[in-house]
């Protein structure tokens, strides 16, 4: 069973809007890396299929797979973690999640499951649709 971790995409207002900003610094770090404060324990288990998945205005809408785990220290000799993440982008079935500070671990079952493998329709509507739709409780 895949463990996985879970944190919020701040600044982020849209799946397009997170695919963007990765390719962006994929393309100028040659890698898409993402830097916390606090290493996971469960590194083994993160590496065993996890992915990282990001909160985006409220609700889990995306998530990228997980490489590596690379600790490391600063310029200030600040503990830091940098999560190596595969640069696509998998938009998921959208779920509402509260605020929280840093990451959280989210253990495989409980993992929303890729858009693609919902039903047609649901994938081949515009994120903003998408979005209204589950406000409105008809999603």
């Amino acid at each position: 069973m895949a463990l996985h971790l879970i944190k919020l995409a701040v600044g982020c207002d849209s799946v397009s809007d997170l695919t963007e900003r990765v390719a962006d610094r994929a393309r100028r770090a040659g890698r898409h890396i993402h830097v916390t404060r606090m290493v996971p324990k469960r590194d083994a288990e993160l590496l065993a299929g996890g992915s990282l998945y990001w909160v985006i205005r409220g609700e889990i809408s995306a998530r990228q797979k997980l490489l590596a785990i690379e600790p490391f220290r600063d310029g200030e000799g600040i503990g830091r973690c940098r999560l190596v993440l595969e640069p696509q982008v998998h938009a998921v079935s959208p779920r509402p999640m509260r605020p929280f500070q840093g990451w959280r671990y989210l253990k495989g079952p409980d993992a929303p499951a890729d858009l693609g493998k919902a039903a047609d329709g649901i994938a081949a509507m515009p994120e903003p649709m998408r979005r209204e739709l589950r406000e409105l409780g008809l999603l």
